[in-house]
């Protein structure tokens, strides 16, 4: 079934008209946020003549399902085909993978030789991981450049976007999944309704697929509304996801939370004729998230009203810093970093941002063309002041930089609730 869009003015922007799980029209703005240039768009010296779009960012409510989603859609192409984050680049990332395999190998009950198709494949760090248990493994991941690369180290990629149609010719070609796997795809993807059928047709009735993605309790209670970015277009609960499944092919029998980005869950379903019973914390999850009122336009007000409230205190101390004639600078150049910038309006209060990725450095930032310099440059520009934009990292970030604060200088933590770290603070801080 075609999904009615609207046509926006911005070249590369479409609206929905309905929602993206239930095809209702009642759809309401529960949490405005400031549009921005697409996130990873960090651009070299030579592109900075060249204007960068911002996009509408403001989260929907579907009062219907209660799904929570973005209705203006940036075109998949402009944010995935010249993609280059790489899952291998991610230490944490690249470990939680090797334990991921592992797990769903016995949890599905998957054989040597049997197949696992894995949406949105990226470098194919998971799906080698599948290859060590005896698994025969194939990606499919429309970053064109990504998927060779993954090609040629061994991981036959399809250089495509997964579809219903894709799957059969898979299931021709290589016959049904015993496993299908997507992580973050159900958040980026604008028709899971199409994938999602895809997904059945690809696997075996015995088949097992496997999802990971950000857990919108965790984005409610956590903060973590620089989740909140164009890749992302929907903010996944249990009650509308588990309904979605089941009008479209699947059953939803299980549902896991880790601490993944912050807060996620991995969701487990089969075909509709599978043999496995759902086990009970799912609907425990669903009862919990009425309870809380997470389908609720009031709760995601409150949410609002509170993420202002944060973004006014961080920049009151940020706007006194620099009128008493300090520097300051912020630290993180990821996808978050984009949207905090945008809703905190803070890339014209902070000069320059400081990342341990080396191919960050030289870069300047989506929209706002802050320079990247290595993290290592905070002890030659020596700012005042450093926002410590990539927050969830707090910890590490500071215990990496001591010195930073032995030379009398201190960091901002913006959130959950600010906090100003300077040496007098480091002790407690380090200690819990």
């Amino acid at each position: 079934m075609s999904i009615p869009i609207t046509m926006q003015s911005t070249p590369g922007l479409r609206r929905r008209e309905l929602c993206r799980l239930c095809d209702s029209s009642r759809l309401e703005l529960a949490v405005p946020m400031r549009p921005s240039a697409i996130a990873d768009h960090y651009v070299p010296e030579d592109r900075l003549a060249q204007t960068q779009p911002e996009y509408p960012l403001d989260l929907y409510l579907c009062l219907d399902c209660g799904h929570v989603q973005n209705i203006d859609v940036v075109d998949p192409s402009l944010l995935f085909r010249d993609y280059h984050y790489k899952t291998s680049s991610s230490l944490g990332l690249v470990e939680h993978y090797r334990r991921y395999a592992t797990e769903v190998t016995a949890e599905a009950g998957a054989k040597p030789g049997a197949l696992v198709v894995e949406i949105g494949s990226n470098d194919g760090s998971l799906l080698g991981f599948f290859k060590q248990q005896g698994l025969r493994v194939l990606g499919v991941d429309p970053a064109v450049q990504i998927a060779a690369s993954a090609t040629q180290s061994g991981v036959p990629t399809i250089p495509e976007f997964f579809t219903e149609a894709l799957a059969r010719r898979i299931v021709d070609e290589h016959g049904p999944a015993e496993i299908v796997a997507a992580n973050n795809v159900f958040a980026h993807a604008d028709d899971l309704g199409d994938i999602t059928r895809g997904i059945a047709t690809c696997l075996s009735k015995s088949g097992m697929f496997v999802f990971e993605v950000s857990y919108l309790t965790d984005i409610v209670d956590r903060f973590l509304f620089d989740t909140v970015y164009h890749e992302h277009v929907s903010y996944h609960s249990i009650r509308p996801l588990a309904a979605f499944f089941e009008r479209n092919g699947l059953m939803l029998i299980d549902v896991r939370r880790n601490q993944s980005k912050g807060g996620s869950i991995r969701g487990y379903a089969q075909r509709l004729d599978g043999t496995r019973e759902p086990a009970p914390v799912v609907q425990s999850l669903i009862d919990d998230e009425h309870h809380r009122g997470l389908d609720s336009i009031d709760l995601f007000r409150r949410y609002a009203e509170e993420i202002a409230r944060r973004k006014l205190e961080v920049v009151s101390f940020i706007d006194a810093e620099r009128a008493a004639g300090r520097v300051v600078a912020g630290y993180g150049a990821s996808t978050t970093v984009t949207t905090l910038l945008a809703q905190f309006d803070l890339a014209s209060r902070i000069d320059f941002l400081a990342d341990d990725n080396p191919q960050k450095a030289g870069l300047f930032s989506p929209g706002a063309h802050l320079p990247v310099v290595p993290s290592e440059a905070l002890y030659e520009r020596r700012p005042d002041v450093v926002v410590i934009l990539a927050w969830n990292y707090a910890t590490l970030i500071i215990r990496k930089h001591e010195r930073f604060l032995r030379e009398g200088r201190r960091f901002l933590i913006p959130l959950p609730q600010m906090r100003v770290i300077g040496a007098a603070e480091y002790a407690e801080f380090a200690a819990g």
